[in-house]
């Protein structure tokens, strides 16, 4: 009987720790909305962009949580919480599946990265029927989460990352950077359903992940990269952003900045955004793809 007394407050604990964690999480993505909101004040030169054409194509750009109207924003705060609630009922995150390396614990580099890969191998595996289950719940999402912003920081180095790493340029190019150890994923949804990411990064829709870091903590201002040589199949394009892994490393924090630039056909957009490890996949933006003839019509 006891047993059964005390089974029932850890149970009644765990639930409140849950409703507990909700109300925190809404309430720091509203005073976030107001600092997003202070941002595009400051960065933004201009209000939703919905479509740029150019040589035949037109090219059709989602709306930003900053464009929404309040109750329109308070749907998306019940569907974001609804995402992050499946990916902690998937236990998608990897602290829960595997255990750490701490870069105290093992001092050859080729060691770790041979341990890294093996556990990241593993844990995709163990959990592909949840990533891929969580990825759809992600794609369903229309409204961008990054903050557009009008003008390129002078500080941006994105372009000498990308020729560090080897990074190809192409018709369609999506980038994304941040400044600590993390391991941040890029996540492209193809019109046809198909992701590509660190688990997929020849695609069958063309797009190439060529870059991909931090596997292993071993920059402190990586990049990845997924691009498309020719444009692509005309459709729809969703671009997300996971914190896959927080390294105990040089004070890097679990909540991490980022900035993505999406790239069609020489016209470039960029958008800045943070994201806190234990998030589930952050859709940042998406873009359509139409020929003129279909525009047309």
């Amino acid at each position: 009987m006891e047993g059964v007394v005390i089974a029932g407050g850890i149970a009644l604990i765990l639930i409140s720790s849950l409703a507990l964690r909700s109300i925190y999480m809404r309430i720091k993505r509203k005073h976030q909305r107001l600092a997003d909101l202070a941002h595009r004040q400051k960065y933004g030169g201009f209000e939703s962009i919905e479509s740029v054409e150019r040589d035949g194509l037109m090219v059709l750009r989602s709306r930003q949580t900053t464009e929404l109207s309040e109750d329109e924003y308070s749907d998306y705060l019940e569907r974001d919480s609804h995402r992050d609630q499946n990916f902690m009922d998937l236990r998608l995150i990897l602290s829960d599946i595997i255990e750490g390396i701490d870069d105290e614990e093992v001092s050859d580099d080729e060691q770790r990265r041979i341990m890294e890969l093996d556990g990241r191998g593993e844990w995709i595996e163990e959990n592909q029927q949840g990533l891929q289950q969580h990825s759809v719940l992600v794609a369903e999402e229309e409204i961008g989460s990054g903050i557009t912003i009008a003008e390129t920081p002078t500080d941006d180095d994105m372009d000498e990352r990308l020729e560090r790493e080897g990074g190809k340029s192409g018709a369609v190019q999506v980038t994304l950077s941040w400044d600590d150890y993390n391991d941040l994923d890029l996540h492209l949804f193809c019109p046809d359903g198909e992701r590509i990411y660190f688990n997929n990064k020849n695609s069958d829709c063309g797009g190439v992940l060529d870059v991909d870091m931090n596997v292993k903590p071993v920059s402190n201002n990586p990049v990845e990269n997924i691009v498309w040589e020719n444009i692509p199949t005309p459709g729809k394009y969703k671009v997300g952003v996971h914190f896959y892994k927080h390294f105990r490393k040089k004070r890097s924090k679990k909540t991490c900045k980022f900035r993505l630039r999406v790239v069609v056909d020489a016209d470039s957009r960029e958008y800045q955004g943070s994201i806190t490890y234990g998030q589930a996949i952050q859709m940042v933006t998406t873009f359509t793809i139409l020929p003129r003839a279909i525009k047309e019509l």
